[in-house]
């Protein structure tokens, strides 16, 4: 009798094991995160793959997007402004959504939303403290950025920026924090520690995306309506010098937009918006060193670990480029979601 009963609890087991869904297969190490601003979402691709592997939905307008210190955490922009590009008038737009804007927490071991932080109105983009204790935001819409606690979610500091503040980074040391403004044309340098401004730095026309050289000497801007890259010292706060990407006569001008630098500072990549095309500037020579196609609109930009491939997000598209920085060539486009604006590697 006990047999009879073990056996059919096997057989049962063994029914119920065989109706289960088969488990989701593992998230590889290395992943590329892609924000999509009109779907709302998030895709995940497979580098060794080059495919779309999961889509994680987060919120209304998912722009800026980092990746934590310790690899656990996504953190996304999530905004609920309208979509207001260059020249629209604001009285015909409808209110804003105050109650979708946020900061959206993804688990990155599990590709779940887990929260959304409060961080200010209209969150544009982000950077993560080097302790990964907290988060600095521009708010687009207020002119500020708002530092917040992650362990408590709450803002414990705000400071004043210049109008429009879309990029945040911070200098590799974490101890100050650049915010480009593009209403007014400056960047503001902020002590990580006081949270208080340092300096504000004039660099051109509508700047948008910071990057800082490894050891933290020079920052460089790229500087959209001026079809150039402005370079800081990062140390002193001062404006050294504008590089021109393109001829500056031309009707059609580069329009520098995202901004990616190679782990040992000897190349910057910067993609150029509706010029369309991916440029490569060399620190040390502070001049161009090429350009290529690679998509429309690219904007966002993701360098892989190896410095051999790199991701550009292009926007009118809906899709996301490859790109064999060996060969200088786009070996593949990747569909995503709606509208692709930022992107962040997981190493």
């Amino acid at each position: 009798m006990k047999i009879k009963i073990c056996a059919s609890a096997l057989a049962l087991g063994a029914a119920i094991a065989c109706n289960r869904p088969p488990a989701a297969p593992p998230l590889p190490p290395v992943r590329v995160y892609v924000t999509n601003e009109a779907s709302g979402d998030i895709s995940v691709i497979d580098p060794a793959t080059q495919m779309v592997v999961a889509t994680v939905k987060v919120g209304k307008r998912p722009r800026g997007i980092k990746v934590s210190p310790d690899k656990r955490s996504l953190y996304v922009a999530l905004s609920g402004s309208p979509n207001a590009p260059p020249g629209v008038d604001e009285k015909t737009l409808p209110p804003p959504d105050r109650t979708a804007d946020g900061i959206g927490e993804v688990n990155t071991a599990t590709n779940q939303l887990v929260r959304v932080i409060h961080a200010g109105n209209d969150p544009e983009q982000l950077d993560v403290s080097t302790d990964g204790t907290r988060l600095y935001v521009a708010n687009e819409d207020t002119a500020q950025l708002s530092v917040v606690d992650l362990k408590s979610g709450n803002i414990i500091a705000t400071a004043k920026t210049g109008d429009e503040p879309e990029g945040v980074t911070i200098r590799p040391d974490g101890r100050v924090v650049y915010v480009t403004s593009e209403g007014d044309g400056d960047v503001a340098a902020i002590d990580t520690t006081t949270n208080a401004v340092l300096k504000r730095i004039p660099v051109g026309h509508r700047p948008r995306g910071i990057g800082f050289l490894p050891d933290g000497s020079r920052a460089f801007v790229t500087l959209e309506n001026d079809g150039a890259v402005a370079v800081i010292d990062s140390m002193r706060h001062e404006l050294l010098q504008l590089i021109q990407l393109g001829d500056p006569d031309q009707t059609s001008r580069p329009r520098p937009m995202g901004i990616a630098v190679r782990p040992d500072g000897t190349m910057i990549y910067i993609t150029t918006g509706s010029f369309g095309r991916l440029f490569l500037l060399d620190p040390a020579k502070s001049q161009p060193a090429g350009s290529l196609a690679v998509g429309q609109r690219p904007w966002g930009v993701g360098l892989m670990p190896d410095g051999r491939t790199l991701y550009t997000a292009n926007g009118p598209s809906n899709d996301v480029s490859v790109v064999d920085l060996m060969s200088q060539q786009v070996v593949k486009k990747i569909p995503v979601g709606q509208r692709p604006w930022g992107i962040a590697v997981l190493k």
